[in-house]
């Protein structure tokens, strides 16, 4: 049985799919204008992981993940580029899709981009125009929040706080204050626009996630997910727009307080210094940089370690555990190649804690009892179940021969380099020339690999 937190009903709920046959996920993606940042980063994983949970438990699970490709932080960056916004988009949807393989994610069913359903959009918007949920104000559609008299049910906001400063655009084109934008002018100049009813211009960015999920995945689904930020505005809007255009028809029970997904699943924020990590902040790390320095294996478990609903710290500290944490698991993976492997299931104590609201913490920590019994008593059955429980995770994909070499493949001096300079070291350690012996130790140091003396032997790991 899994459990997940419900935004909607901010308790644990038992997870019941509408229908046993087949689960629908609809998680929202990057707005692609540049790398994603750690942040960004951290619902991929997460949601990935949900993916590979409900793969296990259910036959067929269709998992949508959007990419928005109009936006106004498109817009913007393409005109600083001096380049077409299709141009920026494409190229940036390709690092993405390279920097989030290195992390192990697996492709969703259907990656949607907002480009390919603008026609869905114009025609949900002349809906709910028709229906008396929205209006035209010189070439701007809004989205009447007063015909809808369940909004604010998914974040828990008030009129009284969304009119106090609450993320809403400010116009006097609007009949409401809190009312919000499903269709704005464009600029012929700007390449990013489309005639409609309603004149040349593009979708407000609440609507692009409607158009998207109600074509793949219908009038009801299952989950849906997405950054803790994301549940004010954007999601209450989606809600607000989904069930009025479907709902269109009836009367007074006009709504029938249908929510668009029954599970809300929100993970929380990446933190700097206890901020949130940020574009608008500048505290922010690209999952790219990050992923120069580090093995895609070493960040997807940092992301990890911490429950998706609490804050999480990603620091170089963290970084590092996690390296430690990996290499520690490889290590025993390639003393135990002598051990064959077969088809295993996840481990019953480790996939219990990835059902109870997937807890990750608790899953990480029981993967390391596996690895201390594993240890003490190696068996086929002990290292298969390892592993199939750690790729639940999306972690020990590696060759564990090529692990450590695929460590060094970040570091700007090779393994053999490495080898070398140390033997030149144990020579000046012999001959007493102490400084030469401090000098090779410190240049090592400044590339990132740390020297560890013993009366034995001298060893060498990445900092």
């Amino acid at each position: 049985m899994l459990y997940l937190f419900n935004t909607l009903s901010k308790t644990k709920e038992l997870f019941v799919p509408i229908n046993a046959s087949q689960v629908k996920m609809y998680v929202c993606g990057p707005t692609v204008y540049d790398y994603i940042h750690i942040g960004n980063a951290r619902p991929v994983v997460v949601f990935d992981t949900l993916y590979r949970v409900l793969k296990y438990l259910y036959k067929d699970v269709v998992y949508v993940r959007n990419i928005t490709d109009v936006d106004d932080k498109i817009i913007n960056r393409s005109r600083e580029n001096n380049e077409l916004p299709a141009v920026l988009t494409q190229k940036t949807i390709k690092s993405f899709h390279e920097d989030i393989a290195k992390i192990n994610a697996i492709a969703p069913t259907f990656e949607p981009k907002a480009t390919n359903y603008i026609a869905k959009m114009i025609a949900m918007i002349e809906s709910l125009i028709s229906h008396g949920y929205a209006y035209v104000a010189r070439g701007h559609v809004y989205f009447d929040v007063k015909s809808y008299p369940d909004y604010g049910q998914l974040s828990g906001i008030s009129m009284e706080e969304i009119l106090h400063g609450a993320r809403i655009e400010v116009s006097d084109l609007k009949k409401n204050s809190e009312d919000f934008v499903l269709w704005k002018p464009a600029a012929v100049e700007d390449n990013c626009g489309w005639d409609s009813p309603f004149g040349y211009g593009r979708p407000g960015w609440h609507m692009e996630c409607s158009a998207m999920s109600v074509d793949l995945l219908g009038e009801n689904f299952d989950i849906h997910g997405g950054g803790k930020d994301l549940i004010f505005p954007h999601h209450e809007n989606e809600i607000a727009q989904s069930v009025c255009y479907f709902h269109r028809d009836a009367d007074e029970n006009r709504h029938q307080h249908n929510n668009v997904a029954n599970y809300w699943v929100h993970n929380d924020f990446v933190v700097v210094d206890g901020q949130k990590m940020s574009k608008s902040l500048g505290n922010f790390t690209t999952l790219n940089a990050a992923l120069k320095k580090h093995h895609g294996e070493v960040v997807r478990l940092s992301l990890l370690k911490t429950h998706y609903r609490s804050p999480l710290d990603f620091s170089q500290k963290s970084l590092q555990e996690s390296t430690e944490t990996l290499d520690k698991f490889y290590d025993f993976l390639n003393s135990s190649q002598h051990i064959a492997e077969k088809p295993s299931k996840p481990n019953a104590e480790f996939l219990s804690a990835l059902c109870d609201d997937l807890n990750t913490h608790l899953a990480i920590s029981i993967l390391y009892k596996m690895l201390n019994e594993a240890k003490s008593n190696p068996s086929v059955e002990a290292k298969s179940q390892l592993l199939a429980s750690a790729n639940m995770l999306g972690l020990l994909y590696e060759n564990p021969q090529d692990w450590f070499t695929l460590k060094t493949s970040k570091l700007k001096i090779t393994e053999n380099e490495i080898e070398q300079l140390l033997e030149k070291r144990s020579i000046a350690k012999q001959n007493k020339d102490f400084k030469e012996s401090d000098r090779i130790r410190d240049y090592l140091g400044s590339l990132d690999i740390i020297i560890e003396d013993s009366p034995t032997k001298t060893t060498w790991r990445i900092k």
